[in-house]
């Protein structure tokens, strides 16, 4: 007899409901597959008293527990003592609660101590009835994004501030240029018998050598200061250097110096270089005043596309690496934080400018470099130079012309090209005083009409800074034109170049503002004479 009707359909049905059990199995087969398979997110289940009940590998991998150390502890493990002190996990899990979910982002703690900055994502699970069962979290790993724009945010703020420096300095430099020349000019025509007012005028010169010093560091620290770049053999220069500083140093204080043979040659100012070394030691020495040792080591890096993401302000390549370390006080992070921004210091008011490490910052960073420091109270701070390598066969010979003395008559033409009508009263002032022939002009237009019709001009003295046309661009065209006519720039800070500036118009000689009468005369008569 075969099955009644009824019989059929209920088979049918446990049939129906075997195959979607079935389904359903697979389908919770796949997404446990899924969720194990993922390794860049942390995904665990929470129940509603915050306790761990599931965990995945990703979530080993980012936070350092196994399944099997974690499941059963209170996911506030992971937030920092400061954020549970405050009641953050719990607040965290009532808004997904009330809201169905809940977004944020923060620190948390791995399993070794160290923090990660995490992306969070908690969402609220419900029975059908609505009863609230647990919650679904979602972590992410995002330190390497949150440094990458600290660094991004770092560099424009830097960039920021050096651009209006340079600026104030640059304006600053002219101010000097013509507060020293008159005084050094007023010195020269003092008798020797008045010597109240020689001491008045020497005092004088003597404050404004010392505010254009403070300005050289603001220059320094903007990027802008005119830099004689030449292959620099880096282990040979430290080693001299050393010997030099050890001296400088109180006995209580050892100096050790390790070197990397491969560190090879970097093109850079020497002494700016030096100078900026110079203030590092300050720096250390002020960090130990009950002694200590200052480590001086050189060491190669090798930054491929990854490494330079970064570090924004470098590009892919070899890098000599100059590492400065001391066992001093160390800095708080909120020193750390601020110690490149110029004029902060922590140091008694009257014992600093607060330029000291944002000179060395704005010379490396002008070397095409980069500019590393690692520091935490009680265990002393590590600054690390990162300076391109170059090429033995890259170095290049200085010209060395030959120094004139003041007395020589002379008899050259000058064309003098400054907008500044203090700067250029000045300058061609001095000039016409040593004997040369002097032709004035406001602008690379006028310039550019005078040597049209006067082809007596044996110099071009041309500040780089010029309204419309500048320094640069009239240059480039006076040797497209006047092939056989030299030409010397100056400038109060290094405006930087377009791209497509030819290199005989960059290895034009320099003359920095501001400059005394005899520093004038000096370049002038090289100018000349090479």
């Amino acid at each position: 007899m075969g099955p009644k009707q009824g019989d059929t359909a209920s088979a049918g049905a446990a049939n129906d409901k075997g195959s979607v059990t079935h389904s359903l199995q697979n389908s919770g087969t796949h997404l446990a597959r899924l969720i194990d398979g993922i390794r860049d997110c942390a995904i665990y289940m929470i129940d509603p008293r915050g306790n761990v009940v599931s965990w995945n590998p990703g979530a080993e991998r980012i936070k350092g527990y196994s399944a099997e150390e974690i499941v059963g502890r209170h996911f506030s493990e992971f937030y920092t003592p400061e954020d549970r002190a405050s009641g953050l996990p719990a607040r965290a899990l009532a808004a997904a609660e009330k809201a169905g979910k809940f977004e944020g982002e923060g620190w948390r703690l791995r399993k070794d101590g160290t923090k990660f900055w995490a992306s969070v994502l908690i969402d609220a699970l419900r029975s059908p009835e609505g009863e609230l069962v647990g919650f679904a979290k979602i972590t992410r790993d995002m330190t390497e994004r949150r440094l990458m724009q600290e660094q991004l945010h770092q560099s424009q703020k830097m960039e920021a501030i050096g651009q209006l420096t340079g600026g104030v300095a640059h304006d600053f430099n002219n101010l000097l240029t013509v507060i020293l020349g008159n005084l050094d000019t007023l010195a020269q025509q003092l008798p020797a018998e008045q010597l109240r007012w020689r001491r008045s005028v020497e005092q004088a010169l003597r404050a404004a050598e010392r505010a254009a010093g403070l300005t050289q560091q603001l220059l320094a620290f903007a990027r802008r200061q005119p830099l004689k770049p030449k292959p620099v053999e880096l282990n040979r220069l430290l080693a001299s250097w050393t010997d030099m500083i050890r001296r400088t140093l109180p006995e209580s204080i050892s100096i050790r110096r390790v070197e990397d043979e491969g560190a090879g040659i970097v093109e850079v100012d020497a002494n700016q270089l030096e100078s900026a070394l110079l203030n590092l030691v300050v720096n250390a020495r002020d960090a130990m005043p009950n002694g200590g040792t200052l480590t001086i080591e050189t060491a190669t890096a090798l930054l491929g596309a990854e490494d330079v993401k970064l570090q924004p302000d470098l590009r892919p390549g070899s890098y000599a690496v100059i590492c400065v370390t001391d066992t001093g006080m160390g800095m708080t992070p909120e020193v750390l934080e601020r110690a490149f921004d110029p004029f902060f210091t922590t140091k008694p008011i009257g014992q600093g400018t607060g330029l000291g490490l944002s000179q060395v910052f704005g010379f490396v960073k002008q070397s095409g470099g980069n500019l590393k420091l690692y520091s935490r109270p009680g265990h002393g701070t590590t600054i690390k130079m990162y300076l391109p390598q170059v090429d033995d066969g890259q170095e290049r010979s200085a010209q060395q012309g030959a120094v004139a003395t003041m007395n020589r008559a002379r008899k050259e033409t000058i064309l003098v090209v400054e907008d500044n009508d203090a700067v250029r009263s000045f300058t061609c002032d001095t000039l016409r005083d040593f004997g040369f022939n002097v032709i004035e002009s406001v602008d690379a237009s006028e310039a550019l009409r005078i040597l049209d019709h006067n082809r007596n001009v044996d110099l071009l003295f041309t500040d780089i800074g010029l309204p419309g046309l500048n320094g640069r661009e009239l240059a480039a065209t006076v040797q497209r034109r006047y092939p056989q006519l030299r030409v010397l720039f100056t400038s109060g800070y290094a405006q930087m170049p377009s791209p497509t500036t030819s290199r005989s118009v960059m290895d034009i000689p320099l003359l920095s503002k501001p400059f005394t009468r005899a520093q004038l005369y000096e370049r002038i008569s090289q100018s000349l004479e090479t």
